[in-house]
């Protein structure tokens, strides 16, 4: 048998036997002798327990750590998990064997820390004769089939002193024990930034049973369990015991939408906490609308209200219906049947210019996929009044008065005589009465023939629901032997304003003439008759409600 010699450094020499011819056995290093340092046998191990020769081994193949032929070991070297969770490390080795080996049970072996393969406990192994650690015992796992070489390796629930250098070991038989040197895996555990997920197994709908569930991920379920609770507005009606688990049952309302809902996580026995916070979105119709004027909500009772708007004012009117979605809003007038064409599809009425056509029933109608709503608004339409009349003249030995009052909405029209009144689109032996509305206008006459003294007073009053105005006429002593034209209690256009002027210069006269005639001391007798007006006067009421 050949015999080689190397000197390493003083005081150490390693000789090197290896079989001639043929062997039942590949080649291999027979046996090594170091003086005074023991002896490596076949089986692998030194005779007096001593470990450092294996670490000169690396010096025959140039200086570096390169593995024995036939021995191959793929496993990632670096591995980063944080503390709680779990990771998952691929592994696959090979190994120098031939079928005339024989065939027992191969095991396989992760180690901490370059630990001694033959006295301290693996952190994982498939032997069921070897004691594994119990810090990692549950929570290092091998996983795949060994004999098809693979040595992948699960760690769960990691912590912190789990970080450090793993090494693979290989054992089969008297003829395979080998810890693979060249690749090992740097495990490092940090700390758990990971947060929960928090699962809607279906949408938030309000009215409806629904269930979440909340996860950590990275998590494998080895190890010590995890605790979970839930806290948040949407579940103060709920049992605590049921906030408590992984999932949850909540029926949502609709004041739940935006409210924020957490789930923790905890490993039981450890000072490892992390949690989530979702915002609820809850679908619901729409539970009420609302209409603002002018950024002013409307008070509508028992879903219809009366709006009162001046003839020609602008009136912008918005429609709110809260809901999740939003849900579509449109206005129609005068009907809302579904295949009605709204005048507007938002949430907005803008009329530019009321007009007494615009007057009626408007609806305001939510549509949602979960339920539609609508609400009426009755718009009515109202204008200043405006009195014109009574106008007097005669025709034919009788009286003829007319007078039209402009009002909205449904003006009237009433005659007086002296504190009489009388009714109206009606006759008597000594008057007669016609009446007509064409709308803002009421028009009606009065025709009084036979019976007609001094004094006499003929009103014409006007009114309708926001309020009324009237005008009267008197007829006094001398104005009944008038026989045709106007009564000059009707006189009108030029002839009225040159009439009102005279007057007006001929009253501050008087008043100048009879102001100087008290302060000289000789007071004047003043006649009945007005100088100028003769015998008719004007006499004039107004009166509006608010």
């Amino acid at each position: 048998m050949p015999k080689f010699s190397f000197c390493l450094w003083p005081q150490l020499s390693l000789t090197l036997r290896l079989p001639v011819g043929a062997s039942s056995s590949p080649p291999h290093i027979w046996g090594i002798s170091f003086p005074d340092r023991g002896t490596w046998d076949r089986a692998g191990a030194l005779a007096d327990g001593d470990m450092l020769p294996l670490l000169l081994l690396p010096l025959l193949w140039g200086g570096s750590l390169q593995e024995e032929p036939g021995y191959e070991l793929q496993v990632q070297k670096s591995v980063t998990v944080q503390e709680g969770l779990c990771v998952l490390v691929p592994c696959s080795f090979s190994y120098p064997w031939t079928v005339w080996y024989s065939s027992p049970p191969l095991y396989i072996y992760w180690f901490l820390n370059e630990k001694s393969p033959y006295y301290d406990e693996p952190v994982a192994t498939n032997n069921p004769d070897r004691k594994v650690k119990s810090e990692t015992q549950g929570r290092f796992r091998l996983l795949g089939d060994v004999r098809n070489k693979n040595c992948s390796l699960s760690i769960g629930d990691a912590r912190m002193e789990d970080t450090g250098i793993y090494s693979f070991r290989v054992e089969r038989g008297r003829d395979v024990k080998y810890t693979y040197i060249q690749n090992k895996l740097n495990l490092e555990v940090t700390a758990l930034t990971e947060k929960p997920d928090v699962h809607f197994l279906e949408p938030l709908e309000s009215g409806r049973l629904t269930r979440l569930s909340c996860s950590l991920p990275g998590s494998c379920g080895v190890g010590r369990p995890l605790t979970f609770s839930w806290t948040g507005d949407a579940l103060s009606p709920l049992d605590p015991e049921t906030t408590r688990s992984s999932e949850l049952t909540l029926t949502p309302r609709p004041e739940d939408h935006g409210t924020n809902l957490t789930c923790q996580v905890k490993r039981r026995g450890a000072q490892v906490t992390t949690e989530r916070t979702v915002q609820l979105n809850v679908s619901y119709a729409p539970q009420n609308i609302t209409i603002f004027r002018n950024g002013t909500a409307l008070e509508i009772l028992q879903n219809t209200s009366t709006l009162l708007v001046p003839e020609g004012q602008a009136l912008w009117l918005l429609c709110e219906a809260p809901s999740n979605p939003p849900a579509h809003l449109s206005w129609f007038q005068a009907s809302s049947a579904p295949n009605a064409t709204p005048i507007s599809n938002t949430g907005i009425l803008a009329l530019p210019r009321v007009e007494f056509a615009k007057e009626g029933v408007f609806t305001c109608r939510a549509q949602h996929p979960l339920g539609s709503l609508h609400i009426f608004l009755n718009l009515s339409v109202y204008s200043l009044p405006q009195l014109l009349g009574p106008s007097c003249s005669w025709e034919a030995e009788s009286l003829h008065c007319s007078c039209s009052f402009r009002a909205w909405p449904a003006p009237s029209l009433c005659w007086w005589l002296g504190e009489k009144p009388l009714e109206g689109n009606s006759s008597q032996g000594s008057f007669k009465v016609n009446s007509s509305s064409a709308r803002p206008w009421t028009n009606s006459s009065l025709i009084l023939h036979g019976g007609l003294t001094s004094g006499l007073k003929v009103s014409c009053k006007g009114w309708y629901i926001h309020g009324s105005q009237s005008s009267s006429v008197l007829l006094l002593q001398g104005s009944l032997n008038l026989r045709t034209g106007v009564v000059p209690a009707a006189l009108g256009g030029a002839g009225v304003m040159a009439l009102l002027c005279i007057c007006l210069c001929l009253i501050f006269f008087l008043i100048v003439k009879v102001r100087r005639k008290q302060a000289a001391g000789s007071p004047e007798q003043m006649d009945d008759e007005d100088p100028i007006m003769g015998t008719i006067s004007w006499k004039y009421r107004y009166h509006l409600k608010n």
